[in-house]
């Protein structure tokens, strides 16, 4: 079944109560080992049926914003999910009290009951109309980015078809696209800063109903964070400060020689070359013919996997008009479909996005074996992993998207990702200070960001409107959405960095190691994976000291 051939019936509220309570019921009342597990396999069913009508909303919604019938869904929700949520947890409760506890996590696993643990201090019953209020606030500032419709040069554009000309050799197209899009942010900023102050009260208020004094604690239950806390994440960026930021500093000094400039500006930072960065050949379609030829040649397993993909047209890739932003790969498990959505735009990030969002899609088909969805959905630093370390060993076959200019992208692609770990912890790092800090006010927020921005980046000259007066975070869906996600990615880029190491010399032994960390799905912790597929421990800060070591004596720096 393709994606478009996916059914989609609301399930209510009303429809879902009665099975719910009937599953709890029958688990509280379980005699035995063999009848807890038929409740279990029952339950886990029908949260199937319930993610996939959620998935198929919102990937409707995001594929046409002005939807009526899909933002209508989507709006219904936002309303019902955090009420279906007092159903789980009244489930959990008697799924964590069962006597047969034991023998079921013998059979599928100990990690999902901590996973549960995890998730029932996230939730109580006083925070549902929270909960229903952030979805609103989410679903606006989504709807708010997706509705912008710049002018320039005598077009329109939305944003993602805007990046395309932030990366223009031109430095003036640059800096004027820039400008503009700029000046859409600065049209928003009541709006954005009020759905903030909003999101930041909110999000304390429910942390302190659930007895914490901040968001934080709440926040990385919200994540899942099942093997490390707060501390080993401050240490992680304090490694990063001291072992990447000097050599990110001095690549970028190097990047503003090579394109001739004393110094860059926020709108030269993405520009490594003076003709400009590498751009990937042919159309949408071609790229994703390439792609189809790169999987078949890398592997047997991703060869199966991007052939059953095309089957059920698995993709989104190109940006519209009304389309949300962003990317994703949303799997949705009843129908054993990773759907990847994405906005190519003519720039190297289709392909990036093209091998990023493969990597969720390939390591999610390949969780399907395990029977229960607890054992198949990970923690997203996991998840990171198997993305960004794919961007790399994909690196053989750049030649059929890049051609002569191959060798440009893999310094550009080798140069981002270590210049990114500044930037992501650095998102962090300000996410921190303002949970700890709830009562900042916008102002103090951008002051907050415009010093993280000497601290992490400081190689920038940043005098554009809304960039200058420390408003860049507003841009970043993460900090308004997913508060505390974006040290998943900076985590993971230090493990496939470890991964590109090895594939330089010996690509077949980093492939193996790759598909041992994804072949385990969930049923292991973020550290355990690393550590069990020879990978470095990136909380240790030898680790990052290495990586910029690497990275430092590649031919292509």
């Amino acid at each position: 079944m393709t994606f478009s051939q996916i059914p989609y019936e609301r399930l209510t509220y009303e429809t879902l109560v009665p099975q719910m309570q009937d599953l709890t019921e029958r688990l509280a009342g379980a005699v035995s080992a063999a009848e807890a597990r038929e409740v279990y396999v029952a339950y886990d069913k029908l949260a199937q049926q319930f993610d996939a009508a959620i998935a198929v909303v919102y990937i409707r919604n995001h594929l046409d914003t002005t939807d009526k019938f899909y933002e209508d869904e989507q709006a219904y929700n936002d309303e019902m999910i955090p009420r279906a949520m007092e159903l789980l947890h009244a489930f959990n409760i008697k799924l964590l009290a069962t006597p047969f506890r034991a023998d079921l996590e013998r059979e599928f696993g100990a990690l999902i009951f901590k996973n549960v643990e995890i998730e029932q201090r996230a939730f109580s019953s006083a925070i549902v109309e929270d909960l229903q209020e952030e979805n609103r606030l989410d679903t606006s500032y989504t709807k708010l980015l997706a509705s912008a419709q710049i002018e320039y040069n005598g077009e329109t554009y939305n944003l993602a078809q805007l990046d395309a000309f932030h990366l223009d050799a031109d430095r003036e197209v640059r800096r004027c696209s820039t400008l503009a899009r700029a000046e859409w942010f600065n049209k928003q900023t009541v709006e954005l800063d009020e759905t903030f102050d909003k999101l930041v009260a909110l999000r304390t208020a429910m942390a302190q109903k659930l007895g914490h004094d901040n968001y934080i604690a709440m926040g990385y239950d919200r994540q899942e964070r099942n093997c490390y806390g707060p501390a080993e994440v401050a240490k992680f960026r304090d490694a990063v400060a001291a072992h990447i930021v000097p050599l990110a500093a001095e690549l970028k000094a190097k990047q503003a020689q090579r394109i001739g400039l004393d110094s860059l500006k926020i709108y030269d930072d993405g520009v490594l070359f003076p003709d400009g960065n590498a751009k990937p050949l042919g159309t949408p379609e071609e790229i994703l013919a390439n792609g189809r030829q790169m999987y078949r040649e890398l592997s047997a397993e991703t060869d199966e996997w991007m052939e059953a993909m095309i089957a059920k047209d698995a993709f989104d890739v190109l940006a519209k008009k009304n389309k949300a932003g962003g990317g994703f790969c949303y799997t949705i498990h009843e129908y054993k479909l990773p759907f990847i959505y994405a906005n190519f735009n003519g720039t190297s990030d289709d392909v990036e996005t093209l091998t990023h969002e493969a990597g969720h899609s390939f390591a999610a088909w390949r969780s399907f074996k395990y029977p229960m969805t607890g054992q198949r959905e990970y923690s997203y630093d996991t998840a990171e992993v198997h993305s960004m370390a794919m961007e790399f060993l994909t690196w053989p076959w750049m030649h059929l998207f890049y051609g002569a200019q191959t060798d440009k992208f893999k310094q550009a692609h080798l140069e981002n990702a270590l210049t990114f770990l500044p930037y992501g912890v650095m998102v962090d790092e300000f996410q921190h200070i303002i949970y700890e800090q709830p009562k900042l006010s916008p102002q103090e927020r951008n002051e907050v960001w415009r010093a993280l921005e000497s601290k992490y980046r400081p190689w920038l000259d940043i005098d554009v409107p809304f960039y200058a007066e420390g408003r860049r975070w507003q841009a970043q869906s993460h900090i308004y959405s997913r508060p505390f996600y974006y040290i998943d990615y900076c985590l993971a880029q230090a493990n496939a960095l470890s991964i590109w190491a090895e594939s330089q010399t010996d690509h077949k032994a980093a492939w193996r190691k790759y598909l041992a960390f994804v072949e385990l799905a969930g049923t292991q912790t973020f550290i355990d994976l690393t550590r069990g597929a020879g990978l470095s421990d990136p909380f240790e800060t030898a680790t990052l000291e290495k990586v910029a070591e690497i990275v430092a004596k590649s031919k292509l720096i």
